[in-house]
């Protein structure tokens, strides 16, 4: 996984950042709402040890309480077990809210964990304190939205990270049909082009098509060794059961199955029509 940064890690990396390009200057602020020309940090999260981002469904309302996705396996509580579906665990996470320019402008608290799991995908819901509109008037910060179509092959993407304040450029290079990383599963996962050398700590980062503005998967995972199906060097294993091991490529979630899930008011209903997340 693209593992989230704790002690030793987090030394290596920042030692790393100065020898090499770790961590990219943010960019310069703009009003522009994200399309082709203009993707930045508004609306991103930095965790205490991933990235996220503040998003919303379409038909997510002004007034319901805000959402921040990220992946699974950056919960608080630890990687959860293959098969292990978490649903409205009391949280009180906090996440540093990211203005165009990638500065701090605010922190944002949960009041739980909606939704999170390894099984299938790779991701984390939570809900805040707060609601969009509340947001928006204190910060001037707009959520992301999900896009509830899935993306396509060749698609310009960014993944934009709001631990590190650094946004990759690539584009969708293809679709895993199963990603094996140690113990854990998941289907139908984006394969970015080697240009999106994503590393620890931008896991949960919102991959947003440039195209649109809105979010089509959540960053997760690299082969970082060229080791094959072990944990930092996910395989892929096609419907035949052939197994494909590519070093320095890295993976994403799709998110366009999250959205039948979102019912009215934002609660996270594994029942609602459409809605294929794993259940508890």
């Amino acid at each position: 996984m693209n593992k989230p940064l704790t002690g030793a890690l987090l030394s290596l990396l920042l030692l790393g950042a100065a020898v090499g390009p770790a961590v990219a200057a943010p960019t310069a602020p703009t009003d522009t709402p994200p399309t082709a020309a203009a993707v930045d940090f508004a609306g991103t999260v930095a965790l205490s040890n991933c990235s996220g981002s503040v998003v919303r469904a379409p038909g997510s309302q002004p007034n319901d309480l805000a959402l921040v996705l990220s992946n699974g396996h950056c919960l608080e509580s630890g990687f959860p077990a293959a098969g292990e579906v978490v649903k409205d665990r009391p949280s009180s996470r906090s996440f540093s809210l990211l203005n165009s320019a990638g500065s701090k402008v605010g922190t944002l608290r949960a009041s739980k964990v909606s939704y999170a799991t390894m099984t299938d995908t790779d991701i984390s819901i939570y809900q805040l304190t707060r609601t969009y509109a509340q947001i928006q008037s204190q910060y001037g910060i707009s959520p992301l939205t999900l896009d509830g179509a899935r993306p396509t092959q060749g698609s310009a993407i960014k993944v934009v990270s709001g631990y590190w304040k650094r946004i990759y450029s690539c584009t969708v290079d293809g679709f895993a049909y199963r990603l094996k990383e140690g113990d854990w599963t998941w289907k139908d996962s984006v394969r970015y082009t080697s240009a999106c050398n994503t590393i620890g700590g931008t896991s949960g980062s919102p991959v947003v098509d440039t195209a649109t503005g809105k979010v089509v998967a959540v960053n997760n995972t690299g082969n970082e060794d060229g080791a094959r199906c072990t944990v930092n060097n996910p395989c892929e294993v096609d419907q035949n059961g052939n197994v494909t091991v590519r070093q320095g490529i890295n993976y994403a979630q799709q998110t366009y199955i999250v959205v039948p899930c979102i019912a009215p008011g934002n609660k996270i209903d594994l029942n609602r029509a459409g809605c294929t997340l794993p259940k508890p």
